[in-house]
């Protein structure tokens, strides 16, 4: 890579990269970097290795804000109990044949 060194102003990127045949972008993993343009740089050498990527994203850590893994049970919980989110809930009206 070329100078990626880890000085203090180096922060941490999550790098999303979209493939020839992906229609939406995956998580590839981290990289130090100084700013966004060093990190998409740093991204495309790292995780498009054999130009299998069409698109990267780049986001600092910092910027994402994800559910724990320790409460996912509380956490996703309440959806369970909502009735309306089921389609049975639904009734479909009289001579529609495709929703």
């Amino acid at each position: 890579m070329s100078g990626q060194g880890m000085s203090g102003q180096d922060q941490l990127w999550e790098v999303f990269v979209r493939s020839r045949r992906g229609l939406s972008h995956t998580h590839a993993g981290s990289l130090h970097a100084p700013d966004a343009e060093m990190a998409l740089r740093n991204a495309r050498d790292l995780y498009t290795r054999r130009q299998e990527g069409v698109s990267i994203w780049v986001v600092p850590s910092s910027a994402v804000t994800a559910s724990s893994p320790d409460e996912k049970d509380p956490f996703f919980e309440p959806s369970a109990d909502k009735p309306y989110r089921h389609p049975t809930f639904y009734e479909v009206p009289e001579g529609v044949k495709n929703l």
